[in-house]
């Protein structure tokens, strides 16, 4: 692999080095950025995620030794790399769980990580990621992601679109998620633009929504909005908080029962796989790809 891949990512001769990828069609741009010197404005994010006048993505994933970032420095023992998560429009998130499950792709594409666990940090802590051995044939392994505890703050939420109001349950997984289980995932509309939230001030910086139907047993399938993104073909994070709602919704709590709860979640890029344990952590298993790597303009990118 050409060493510009794990080298800075300061523009030389070629240009800036990227990389795409995505989890369960959850597309990612991949900045690798190891001595945090790439300056990456909200606007070249923006520039970046455009689809038709760019490289396109869901968002980006620059890739910065935890070191070497001041939002990640104090994590740098537990964990080498920070994930430095945008959303498509350049605005900072918290987490991305299909992202992690990429970043730690791309870990393993240059020897920082291999089958096994690699801590990676993130603005909503440390992150556990387990990568599978290759798969008969040598398909990538799935890449299992500890997602840590949801919270379930309470209070009332409720979500239209158009004519339609319906009772949202809030679920925090380092940020926040107002599920919302339907009828017909056609109910949700084109999502074009985010559906209204009622819920006060609960959602200061804005909230991802998710529109769940039940599949069987233990088998739900959503559609979501993420704020600063719009429709994207999967959410990882919303699909743990999915499960979540859907395994109260049942009945179901881990916590109580002493038992782990697995649900599986088909979101429209793919199949993902949620585990709920008694001690409240959650688990997600889905794949990984690496698509494409080449180099940016910088005079481009600067706009």
């Amino acid at each position: 692999m050409n060493s510009a891949w794990s080298g800075p990512a300061a523009p030389d001769a070629d240009g800036i080095a990227f990389l795409k990828g995505h989890g369960t069609e959850n597309d990612f741009v991949i900045l690798p950025d190891p001595d945090g010197l790439l300056d990456l404005s909200a606007a070249a994010v923006a520039r970046l995620c455009d689809r038709r006048a760019g490289i396109g993505g869901d968002g980006v994933l620059r890739v910065v030794r935890s070191a070497a970032h001041p939002e990640a420095a104090a994590l740098a023992g537990e964990a080498a790399w920070f994930m430095d998560y945008r959303n498509g429009d350049g605005s900072v998130a918290e987490m991305c769980g299909n992202g992690v499950r990429v970043f730690a792709r791309y870990l393993e594409r240059i020897g920082a990580a291999g089958p096994g666990e690699v801590a990676v940090a993130t603005r909503a802590g440390i992150r556990r990621v387990r990568v599978a051995p290759p798969a008969a044939g040598g398909a990538p392994g799935e890449v299992t992601v500890g997602m840590g505890r949801a919270t379930l703050p309470g209070g009332e939420v409720n979500v239209t679109v158009g004519a339609r109001t319906w009772p949202s349950h809030h679920v925090n997984m380092g940020n926040p998620h107002a599920v919302t289980f339907v009828d017909d995932l056609s109910h949700a509309g084109p999502l074009l633009d985010a559906p209204a939230v009622d819920a006060g001030d609960a959602y200061p910086d804005g909230v991802n929504v998710e529109f769940v139907v039940r599949r069987g047993p233990r088998h739900v399938a959503l559609r979501v909005h993420e704020r600063g993104s719009g429709e994207t073909r999967s959410c990882g994070t919303g699909a743990c908080a999915v499960m979540v709602a859907a395994a109260r919704r049942d009945g179901v709590d881990p916590s109580v029962t002493g038992e782990p709860a697995t649900y599986t979640v088909d979101v429209p890029g793919g199949r993902l796989v949620i585990t709920e344990h008694p001690d409240g952590t959650v688990e997600m298993t889905g794949p990984a790809v690496i698509v494409a790597e080449g180099f940016i303009d910088p005079a481009w990118l600067r706009g």
